[in-house]
């Protein structure tokens, strides 16, 4: 399909550098962001999901960032369906609109279209999250390998948010998530180019483990420890939350437990490199290479 409307997304794996790129090649094309982290979605998670600062959020229009509470249920689909109208809206005063963002898999439902699954009542989401309650990761990990073998095989099944959404489909269903997967998406009215990000393993770990130890400085603790009466919902299951509940409930000493955050940001980056190789006609650049030649190559 022909069209003149560009949508850029800037990829790579948390520590890279995302949105210093990102704002310096919006300025470039004088135009706005849209933020396709799930993390920064909740407005009480600023400290441990490494909000833009809010210099950098009014250097540049942001959307997308802190919108929503972390009790309000917001699915990718919810997120595709907002995001989509945004463009719309945008593509009426500029020809190119940057996305960025470390969640591949809301980028992929904006630029590529999600598959159609069944509708999921209130009554299965809340059995499942019950189920998670009582039996933990391990339970959902052997559920869905009874329900779905063949997604088993290659879901993340550390994330317990994946976990339970292919669930969901099962039961609701009664059948396989994965038989819902690879159908026709719909048609995109714009084109989507994609810039991948990355610098060396070890100094990409080393910035991680600094970032952590600045979100410590920042009050991350504290913010956590806000955030304990709400700790069952989904959004806070995430790294740098679960492991400081763990810490509140005396499971585990301060430092252990900011340990534990390095070690799994770490694992999250390394799972993010793994599916942003997917991307095979991604722009691949060095972390710290200039704005102005990205921006040549995506210019034409």
């Amino acid at each position: 399909m022909s069209t003149n409307k560009t949508l850029i997304y800037i990829a790579g794996p948390t520590g890279v550098g995302k949105t210093k790129v990102s704002i310096a090649l919006a300025k470039k094309f004088n135009t706005e962001i849209l933020s396709c982290d799930s993390r920064q979605f909740y407005k009480e998670m600023k400290i441990g999901t490494a909000v833009p600062s809010e210099e950098e959020l009014t250097t540049v229009p942001h959307h997308f960032i802190q919108n929503k509470s972390i009790d309000t249920p917001y699915t990718v689909a919810d997120f595709e369906k907002e995001a989509l109208k945004k463009l719309d809206q945008l593509f009426k005063k500029t020809d190119t609109v940057i996305m960025v963002g470390g969640s591949g898999m809301y980028a992929d439902a904006v630029m590529f279209g999600l598959d159609q699954f069944p509708e999921v009542t209130d009554e299965v989401r809340n059995q499942l999250r019950l189920f998670y309650n009582t039996h933990g990761l391990n339970g959902l990990q052997e559920l869905l390998r009874e329900k779905d073998p063949k997604h088993y095989a290659r879901i993340d099944r550390s994330n317990p948010v994946r976990l339970l959404r292919a669930l969901e489909v099962c039961i609701a269903s009664d059948k396989p998530y994965s038989s819902f997967l690879g159908q026709k998406k719909e048609p995109r009215n714009f084109i989507a180019k994609m810039v991948l990000l990355h610098r060396p393993r070890k100094l990409l770990y080393e910035k991680i483990n600094t970032r952590v130890d600045q979100m410590m400085a920042n009050g991350l603790a504290e913010e956590v420890k806000e955030l304990i009466p709400y700790k069952a919902l989904t959004p806070l299951q995430t790294v740098g939350y679960k492991e400081l509940f763990r810490y509140y409930e005396d499971s585990c000493s301060l430092e252990e437990a900011v340990n534990e955050i390095k070690k799994n940001s770490r694992r999250y980056a390394k799972r993010q490199i793994t599916w942003f190789k997917k991307y095979e006609n991604a722009l691949s650049f060095p972390s710290d290479a200039p704005v102005t030649e990205i921006y040549e190559l995506l210019k034409d």
